[in-house]
Order: structure tokens, then C-alpha cells, then sequence
């Protein structure tokens, strides 16, 4: 019988949404800034595969079916941003201003912390592409010789630490202003942060969903040109 469950196509789905369901009673009750859905999703994820003794593979070839849902998802955030094309328009220098800085504040942190610890070239271009989504991610990390894994990986905890922190750091610097909200949460953290904009508002969500892509594409540009510095 559990050798039928296991070999379910759907094996991955089940434990990726139940662990995804206890992340969200357990916010709903324990009111913690480390107890977000998505980080205890992939605590009690891991759990359960040590626990079981599941190989990875195995969770992976039914939990590789949501991954397909990423598509969709990512195109209907263009949704919301059509709803504020004319708050786009009014304001898109100081929106594109924003997406700029960040991307470079992005890359010069790396560049400096890399300094500072020590890294090789090959470790320092693997970090460069950590504010981004995945797949333009992966790619950049590949093209300039980084650890493609370890770029995923980063990448991951960049937008999940975002997801988790982005609301309090707006409080702290008594950041009010919708678009400058969206702008800064969508540029650090992607996709995951995202949907914490859209948690907090419809402009937040909608101008994050545009720094998706924004960002990215400065980001291709800018990690070249950073990979040379070190």
C-alpha cells in the first residue's frame, strides 16, 4: 500500500500541499515572523523525506507538477499591473529609477561582500544573479560560470527571506507610498516576494509583478558587467 501511494504521480503534490497547509495553521495561530507558510512548507517537506527515507527523485516526479503552474501564474501577474498601466505611466521614471537602484544595489553588495569574505570569481558570479527569478537566474549563473545549483538555492532563500521580512522593513524606514513598496519588494525578492505585495495591496502587487521583469532583464545586463570586477 505505501509503495502504491509513493509511486503516485500525485505523491508530491500531497506532501507539498499538506506541508504547505500546516505552514498556514501554524501562522494562523503562532503569530511569528519565522513561522511563514513557506518556510515551515519546506521544514516539514524535508522532515517528512528524511523521515520516510523518501529519495528525492521520487517526491519529485509528482511535486514537479505544480512547478508547471509557475507559468501561468507568472503571466497572470501581468492582471493586476494592467489594472494600474495609467499609476504606470504617471509615475514610470521614478519606477524605472527604483528598479535601478535596486538592481545595482543588488550586485554591488555582492561584489563587496565577496571582497570582504574572500570569494573566488566562480563563487562571487554565482551570487550575482540572487534577486531574480530562477530561470533568468540559472541561465546568467551558467553563462558566466557560476554553481548553478547553488544560484537556485540562494535565489530561493533570497525571495523566501524577503517574503518574510518585507512588510516589517517598510514599517521600520516608515516606507507608506504603494508604488515604492511594490518596487523595492519586487526587485529584491522575485517572485516570492511578490506575493507578499499582493498580500499588502493590489499597486504593491502589481508594481512588484513589474519589477519581475524589469529587474531581470537589468540584471542580465549588470551581472556581465559586475562578473568583470572580480
Amino acid at each position: 500500500m505505501n509503495d502504491i501511494i509513493i509511486e503516485s504521480v500525485f505523491f508530491g503534490v500531497m506532501i507539498s500541499l499538506f506541508a504547505y497547509e500546516v505552514g498556514i495553521q501554524l501562522k494562523s495561530k503562532i503569530d511569528i515572523l519565522l513561522f511563514n507558510p513557506l518556510l515551515i512548507a519546506i521544514v516539514v517537506t524535508m522532515l517528512i523525506l528524511s523521515i520516510f527515507e523518501i529519495d528525492y527523485d521520487v517526491y519529485y516526479a509528482g511535486a514537479k507538477y505544480l512547478s508547471y503552474l509557475l507559468t501561468p501564474a507568472t503571466v497572470c501577474l501581468a492582471i493586476p499591473l494592467y489594472e494600474q498601466v495609467e499609476r504606470l505611466k504617471k509615475n514610470w521614471k521614478a519606477i524605472l529609477a527604483g528598479i535601478g537602484v535596486g538592481v545595482v544595489t543588488s550586485l554591488v553588495s555582492v561584489w563587496a561582500l565577496s571582497i570582504l569574505v574572500g570569494f573566488s570569481h566562480q563563487e562571487y558570479v554565482t551570487l550575482l544573479p540572487k534577486s531574480i527569478t530562477t530561470a533568468i537566474g540559472m541561465d546568467i549563473s551558467k553563462e558566466l560560470g557560476g554553481h548553478v545549483s547553488i544560484t537556485v538555492a540562494v535565489i530561493v532563500i533570497t525571495g523566501l527571506f524577503g517574503n518574510m521580512v518585507a512588510e516589517l522593513v517598510c514599517k521600520w524606514f516608515c516606507i507608506e507610498e504603494p508604488i515604492a513598496k511594490g518596487i523595492a519588494i519586487g526587485t529584491s525578492s522575485h517572485a516570492m516576494g511578490t506575493s507578499k505585495a499582493m498580500e499588502i495591496g493590489e499597486i504593491e502587487g502589481a508594481m512588484s509583478s513589474l519589477s519581475i521583469a524589469v529587474a531581470g532583464l537589468l540584471t542580465v545586463v549588470g551581472a556581465s558587467i559586475f562578473s568583470g570586477f572580480l
